[in-house]
């Protein structure tokens, strides 16, 4: 299976009267366009669009996902599968990408947890999102409308956004391409027989409404744990459908660019036989945890591993499931390194992780998510600022007279990203 990402860099967004395009490395949008697509929607009342550039006096909040603009050029399959294109398997061909760009979608929420991202000042260094050109799409819900059916409504529009944006770029020269290949499972044990073989178990966030993931489509929490080729991930077959505590939660953007993912393909053939990727759940009962658990043992000895690496989506409840994972591969006499975040309490003294096993020796951090931070105010807020005194991080009467705004770092979007995808680390 081979895969070409076709890079486009995008060093601008700038919006146009004209038709949408992509010229000399700048996305000229015209709002008209994306509000007449986001608007086909009778669940979508009203729609604005904004740019946020790095460095900018900008905040975004709250934040709902945040996608990478992409079209599909050659192969089987499209953007999105299950939401956009058909449910073909995607992975292979070659796929144009508008690096740099990114959407992201914002306006009255279904809960209260989505994130923030600020373009510049000190949140700006713990959100990976504050380095690249955001297209800001804020949209406000019909009146009366269902928690799902909003919820449905604002996840569709961005990747519809994401999708027509792309494919400006479907037919222009990429300024670089990455090239991917990922051989089968004989292949791939017969050509490096003298490396260990090492395996990625990726947790899916899935307890429910805001704490959702999609593959091809499907809710997570009604799958089985299962084996799937780290280029049809690559490629958007996992889509966020979740956003509270947005500190560790994957954005679509981030299931694009897994960097543990990306990190295994550099190893691959030099240090490590990168064997595949199983993706597994995080559900909320018991007998759930039990069931996708013994299956991600199962599956990491049914592809003769030797040792696998585990990262977790959230905090709390999926501790357990972390937990869980690690205790029953060990058990298999497979090595395990986890990566995780901390909630160990705003001085950094409470136990980090809510269940724990002596197994679970090999430990990642993205960093403590209970740090507490001050932002500063911003010339400009696309989207809603008084939500920040109860997202995830915040608390009443967090904003001061001057406007600073202080929280906890689990309210940044990607601050603690749990695949790496993130700005900070340990030495």
């Amino acid at each position: 299976m081979k895969l070409e990402l076709g890079n486009i860099i995008i060093n601008d967004i700038q919006f146009t009267n004209e038709g949408s395009k992509v010229e000399n490395g700048v996305l000229y949008v015209n709002q008209e366009e994306i509000k007449e697509l986001v608007l086909e929607d009778s669940n979508i009342d009203t729609c604005e669009v904004f740019i946020a550039r790095p460095g900018e006096s900008v905040r975004i909040t709250p934040v709902k996902d945040v996608i990478e603009p992409r079209v599909k050029v050659e192969g089987p399959g499209g953007m999105f599968p299950g939401w956009i294109a058909k449910v073909d398997t995607v992975g292979s061909g070659k796929t144009n990408v508008l690096k740099g760009a990114a959407v992201v979608t914002t306006g009255k929420i279904v809960g209260f947890q989505e994130g923030i991202i600020d373009m510049s000042g000190p949140g700006a260094d713990y959100t990976p999102f504050s380095k690249t050109y955001n297209l800001v799409v804020k949209m406000e819900p019909v009146e009366g409308l269902k928690q799902h059916e909003h919820e449905y409504a604002l996840r569709i529009a961005g990747f519809k956004v994401a999708c027509f944006l792309g494919a400006l770029g479907k037919n222009l020269t990429p300024d670089e391409v990455e090239t991917f290949e990922f051989d089968n499972l004989v292949e791939s044990a017969r050509k490096y027989p003298e490396l260990p073989r090492v395996a990625y178990v990726q947790m899916l966030q899935s307890q429910g409404l805001l704490h959702d993931t999609y593959v091809y489509g499907v809710d997570a929490k009604r799958t089985l744990t299962t084996i799937i080729n780290p280029l049809e991930t690559m490629d958007g077959a996992i889509v966020s459908g979740n956003c509270v505590s947005s500190c560790d939660k994957n954005p679509t953007y981030v299931h694009q660019n897994n960097r543990v993912i990306r990190e295994l393909f550099k190893a691959h053939g030099k240090t490590l036989n990168f064997m595949g990727m199983i993706i597994t759940n995080e559900n909320v009962y018991l007998a759930d945890k039990e069931r996708s658990s013994n299956w991600s043992a199962k599956l990491a000895e049914y592809l003769g591993c030797d040792g696998v690496i585990i990262s977790q989506e959230g905090f709390g409840n999926p501790d357990t499931d972390l937990i869980m994972n690690t205790k029953k591969i060990e058990a298999k006499g497979i090595k395990t390194v986890i990566i995780t975040d901390e909630y160990a309490g705003r001085d950094g003294k409470s136990q980090s992780l809510a269940d724990a096993d002596a197994s679970a020796n090999a430990v990642v951090t993205g960093g403590n998510a209970n740090q507490v931070i001050v932002l500063p105010p911003m010339e400009t807020v696309y989207g809603h600022l008084h939500f920040v005194d109860t997202i995830a991080g915040g608390s009443a009467n967090n904003i001061d007279a001057h406007g600073n705004i202080t929280v906890e770092i689990q309210a940044i979007t990607g601050a603690t990203n749990e695949t790496g995808f993130h700005n900070l680390s340990a030495r």
